[in-house]
């Protein structure tokens, strides 16, 4: 890990500005492309992070995952883009599969210069439908659990670790989903955390986020 901060080290959470400036101080290894990865463990606050880096890049702010608009895209000239693993998952069995979407049809293109994109997954009809397209940008920023897997971080320029208690990461899963999802949250939980281990995702973050207390501007 090259620059460990954030809980446990006393007044050392990262602020969106630090994030900022390392990934801009840092060689694009992306193409022509600086790209951020937010990871951690669901409901330990990577989307809100990760639309706070964005927007301080320049970018657009996002509504979330399942909110894309094919007629609100991002502007071309836009210098930040988002992008949620939310979007790219086949549902809860998807993560295994994340790999499909994230390295062979988005961070593979623009490695090679070209404009990337994919069909966005609907979890409310269980398909994919609008394309979601990622040109060549100076900055791209993805959040969701497993997207900072070692074939994602080769391309990184910054990756950021997000982190919670697991009953304030369930709390906050239920209190977006509702009730009726508990039982996809439990069983999530086991399988994202073995995923974790096995690709040592927490231990070659750039920077440790504690995603239960303020990360000042």
């Amino acid at each position: 890990m090259s620059n460990v901060t954030g809980p446990g080290v006393p007044g050392a959470q990262p602020t969106v500005s630090e994030i900022v400036a390392r990934a801009r101080a840092t060689a694009p290894r992306l193409g022509a492309t600086r790209l951020i990865l937010v990871d951690g463990p669901a409901g330990s606050g990577k989307t809100t992070l990760a639309g706070r880096i964005t927007v301080a890049l320049g970018g657009e702010p996002s509504a979330g995952a399942g909110t894309y608009d094919p007629s609100r895209a991002p502007a071309p000239d836009a210098p930040a883009q988002l992008l949620h693993a939310d979007d790219m998952y086949e549902g809860w069995d998807g993560l295994e599969q994340l790999d499909e979407v994230l390295v062979t049809q988005v961070l593979e293109p623009l490695a090679a210069g070209q404009e990337a994109g994919f069909a966005m997954w609907d979890w409310q009809r269980g398909e994919r439908t609008d394309r979601i397209a990622v040109p060549v940008r100076p900055f791209l920023v993805i959040e969701g659990v497993g997207v900072a897997r070692r074939e994602a971080r080769a391309f990184s320029v910054c990756t950021v670790w997000v982190e919670a208690p697991e009953e304030v990461r369930l709390a906050r899963g239920i209190a977006r989903d509702g009730e009726g999802m508990r039982a996809e949250w439990l069983r999530w939980q086991p399988r994202e955390m073995t995923h974790f281990t096995l690709d040592g995702t927490r231990e070659a973050a750039d920077m440790i986020v504690d995603g239960t207390s303020p990360i000042r501007d």
